[in-house]
């Protein structure tokens, strides 16, 4: 059993690229940067953690599965260093579109893979580099009326409207929607999950 210990629907459509079933079980963690922390150790630690907290609500189910093994991911947009989470208002996403307009940044993402026990933990880290072209105080408006950047990191969305902003990118396209199938298959394989046989019914 494969537990993908996220609520994003995005992940759990990419997911369901290469695995015909699994179960979803988000769990809620603090996601709070530590002080002075690097935004690749940040990531990295937020996909730990989210596995980690899913591994503990499955623990107590009634059906836990001795043999489950866990995903967990996290994405962040970040530039000059400084994480930028969700926006919470719309000064705030003004704040952070205003920052990546007309500039290049990274978005990084992680991925955890675990055993129930967390014996086994295979951790990687993915970073790619996205360019915005020049974006209006009024585009910025009429984005944040669509709903689409409430609940996205740098306050975007590169597979939704958010791609009319991005000039170029380098990298992986899925890692930046937020879940990097080419490492999400070489990962699942180190755990006898094999995505072209799972989805072939051998």
């Amino acid at each position: 059993m494969l537990v993908l210990a996220s609520a994003s629907p995005r992940r759990k459509e990419l997911l369901s690229l290469l695995v015909k079933e699994f179960k979803v079980l988000p769990a809620d963690i603090d996601e709070t940067p530590h002080h002075q922390e690097l935004a690749k150790d940040y990531v990295v630690r937020m996909a730990v953690e989210k596995a980690k907290a899913a591994i503990k609500k499955y623990k107590v189910q009634a059906d836990a599965d001795a043999s489950a093994i866990f995903m967990a991911s996290d994405t962040s947009v970040v530039i000059e260093g400084d994480i930028l989470g969700k926006p919470t208002s719309l000064d705030d996403s003004r704040s952070m579109l205003r920052r990546l307009s007309g500039r290049s940044h990274q978005v990084i993402t992680s991925l955890c893979l675990c055993d129930l026990e967390f014996d086994q933990v295979v951790t990687k880290c993915i970073i790619n580099d996205v360019l915005f072209r020049d974006i209006s105080d009024v585009e910025v408006a009429q984005y944040w009326k669509t709903g689409e950047p409430h609940d996205k990191a740098g306050s975007y969305a590169i597979q939704g409207l958010g791609a009319v902003f991005v000039r170029s990118m380098s990298g992986s396209y899925s890692a930046v929607v937020g879940l990097p199938l080419y490492e999400a298959a070489q990962m699942l394989a180190q755990f006898g999950i094999h995505p072209l046989e799972e989805l072939s019914h051998e």
